[in-house]
């Protein structure tokens, strides 16, 4: 069966005879493997729309159990992504959580859209990149149902003073709570609640990730932040280290 689909290129890998085997991110589809014998050396339409960060629209063949690309073309290049090397490492990384996130063949256009948005800003961005990606996870969590509890107690259910952040639990627990967990004070997944982190988390949630264009967190609070995210990710979605953690030139989390 011949479709087609809009897609951006996670990875490929030379195979043999000229053939490449491509992780595709598909609007349609999800995350598929798909092979193909165009290369991204070429100028020809379909080679340009095989290079990374590129949005494009593919047409496959599907077969009962394998996809194959025939033909590409360029829906839209984030070209200036990859002339800034630190940018490129930090967008890098976020495929590589996105690859990591996604099911194979599992449709996740909620994702698709805001991954989309997040190459728009990070081409105009030339600082602070990493706060653009913690507020890119952070939606992602909100998108797969994986939302942290930030504006009442994950124990109690009130809208009392946070006192603590459990990663566990997911979510802030409030000041009377947080005497349950007083014998856990020193477990790495729980967090103490500064209100400056608990605010920020509530402006992501409750904000679209568009309008993130010039958001620049503190370094302190981003680092803080960074580390309460990566646990939350590390132990709810089971997504530990990334490879392309260490090009990264902010230091995530080394606790």
């Amino acid at each position: 069966m011949f479709t087609d689909t809009e897609g951006i290129i996670f990875r490929q890998v030379k195979t043999v005879n000229g053939r490449r085997m491509v992780l595709l991110f598909s609007r349609k589809y999800g995350k598929i493997s798909a092979g193909t014998s165009i290369g991204e050396k070429g100028k020809n339409k379909s080679s340009l729309a095989m290079r990374p960060f590129t949005y494009g629209r593919y047409e496959l063949f599907k077969n009962r159990d394998s996809y194959n690309i025939n033909s590409a073309e360029v829906i839209r290049s984030y070209y200036r992504i990859g002339e800034d090397v630190e940018k490129y490492m930090y967008c890098s990384y976020v495929l590589e959580f996105t690859e990591k996130l996604l099911q194979e063949e599992e449709p996740a256009p909620g994702i698709f859209g805001m991954i989309l948005d997040f190459f728009d800003m990070m081409e105009q961005r030339s600082r602070k990149y990493f706060s653009l990606i913690l507020a890119y996870q952070i939606k992602v969590l909100q998108e797969v149902g994986c939302r942290p509890q930030v504006n009442r107690c994950v124990v109690c259910g009130e809208k009392g003073e946070p006192a603590l952040f459990h990663v566990k639990e997911g979510g802030i627990v409030c000041s009377r709570c947080c005497l349950n967990f007083h014998d856990n004070q020193n477990d790495a997944l729980i967090y103490q609640a500064n209100f400056a982190i608990v605010n920020i988390l509530r402006y992501i949630l409750d904000t679209p990730l568009k309008s993130f264009k010039n958001l620049a967190l503190d370094a302190e609070l981003q680092k803080q932040l960074a580390r309460i995210i990566k646990s939350y990710i590390a132990y709810h979605l089971d997504i530990g280290e990334l490879k392309s953690e260490s090009f990264l030139t902010v230091e995530i989390d080394k606790s």
